[in-house]
């Protein structure tokens, strides 16, 4: 046997016995968890997987049930975590109880009122009160143990012009961050049909003219397939993304029924590349959330986004 096949032999053997060691279960996984021994001697860290633990949105919970029995379901079929909407109308001791009961995590927020009241809307006492909105769930992010809250910077429109947009959602944001700071939970911003921060490089400068640590991304999948590929968002945002949103979108849908039909199709029948996606969230060294941001249901559908889920994370 020659010496290259050998070593490539004795690696792939290291690993699987590492694997079985750490419970691993397929071969995959195995030697991404692995490290590896290369022809010269040297050992080569292992790439982490992208995305590792599953989260959905509190809304796509249809299920008539308490907080309680809602947190129970979630952790029962699978899920690791849900992100709530805030400000919001849950009892804060409930979701905490709950928390603590079943082990669901609460890793983020998302804001509730950066669509009403923009942070680009002419009016400043509407930004004011997105503000204070947002601040409301830094503080409850904290106390849920998330890192994270998400909000749409800003909205254009006829009303609103792209500068206007820019100039005053900065303005805005920069008033947030010494709350993130004392809170520890980032502002993750999101990239949605709000026509503003289309480009990947423009959104990844628009994050560092922060200059900030408290700032960054939430990338939603889906959401960019309008204006490009997920891979050049992944490649420009790199470190910048905090959080992942997954959705599915079909250009054939979107071509023949309407620009929205678009996200009306199941994971894996639309056009995201979900194994290319995953190949460059593991070149920036991504390894966290992923929460699903599609139309909910009762446990039978959960349990179906969660299995789609599963297989994105293995694509």
């Amino acid at each position: 046997m020659q010496r290259r096949e050998f070593l490539k032999n004795t690696a792939f053997a290291t690993a699987a016995t590492t694997g079985v060691a750490m419970g691993i279960g397929s071969m995959t996984e195995v030697m991404a968890a692995s490290p590896v021994q290369t022809e010269l001697g040297n050992i080569v860290a292992p790439l982490a997987r992208p995305m590792i633990k599953k989260s959905l949105k509190w809304g796509m919970v249809k299920e008539d049930l308490s907080i309680m029995d809602k947190f129970k379901m979630l952790k029962d079929i699978g899920y690791d975590g849900v992100e709530l909407d805030s400000p919001d109308k849950l009892d804060m001791k409930e979701v905490l109880a709950a928390r603590d009961k079943t082990g669901l995590e609460l890793p983020g927020t998302v804001n509730s009122m950066h669509w009403k009241l923009p942070l680009s809307d002419p009016d400043p006492k509407k930004r004011e009160e997105c503000v204070k909105s947002i601040e409301k769930a830094l503080w409850d992010t904290k106390q849920y143990g998330g890192t994270t809250v998400l909000v749409v910077p800003g909205v254009v429109n006829a009303q609103v012009s792209y500068a206007e947009a820019y100039e005053r959602s900065r303005a805005e944001l920069k008033k947030l961050l010494p709350v993130a700071e004392k809170t520890g939970v980032k502002i993750a911003l999101e990239n949605v049909w709000n026509q503003f921060l289309i480009s990947p490089l423009e959104a990844a400068k628009y994050v560092d003219d922060f200059k900030h640590p408290m700032i960054g991304w939430y990338f939603d999948v889906g959401n960019v397939l309008r204006y490009g590929w997920p891979v050049s968002w992944i490649e420009a945002l790199d470190k910048r993304i905090l959080k992942i949103d997954l959705k599915e979108f079909s250009f054939k849908k979107q071509n023949d029924l309407g620009l929205w039909k678009g996200f009306d199709v199941e994971f894996f029948d639309g056009d995201c590349n979900w194994p290319e996606v995953n190949k460059a969230l593991q070149k920036i060294g991504y390894s966290g959330w992923a929460s699903a941001e599609v139309s909910g249901g009762d446990r039978k559908r959960l349990q179906t986004i969660k299995d789609f889920m599963d297989k994105i994370f293995a694509a």
